[in-house]
């Protein structure tokens, strides 16, 4: 499965999908696709088709998450 296939698929469903709900869809679409053996390169590419998409993926791909204990603070 391609980006192509994974943005067409989300579009279509995102239509249908409860607002109030997108967030977890997204989050559980993400997984699914991980669980199917989608490549996190793969992922990346798809970054930019849609917001709560982007988010999801961000969260499984952990793009967000800063190592705090890597960081040096002046005492």
């Amino acid at each position: 499965m391609n980006e192509e296939h994974i943005s067409d698929i989300w579009t279509m469903f995102k239509e249908y999908t409860d607002k109030k709900q997108m967030e977890l869809v997204a989050e559980k679409y993400v997984d699914l696709l991980a669980d199917y053996g989608v490549s996190d390169e793969t992922f990346k590419e798809v970054i930019g088709t849609d917001s709560y998409l982007d988010e999801a993926i961000s969260y499984y791909l952990d793009l967000d998450n800063v190592d705090d204990d890597d960081e040096e603070w002046d005492e």
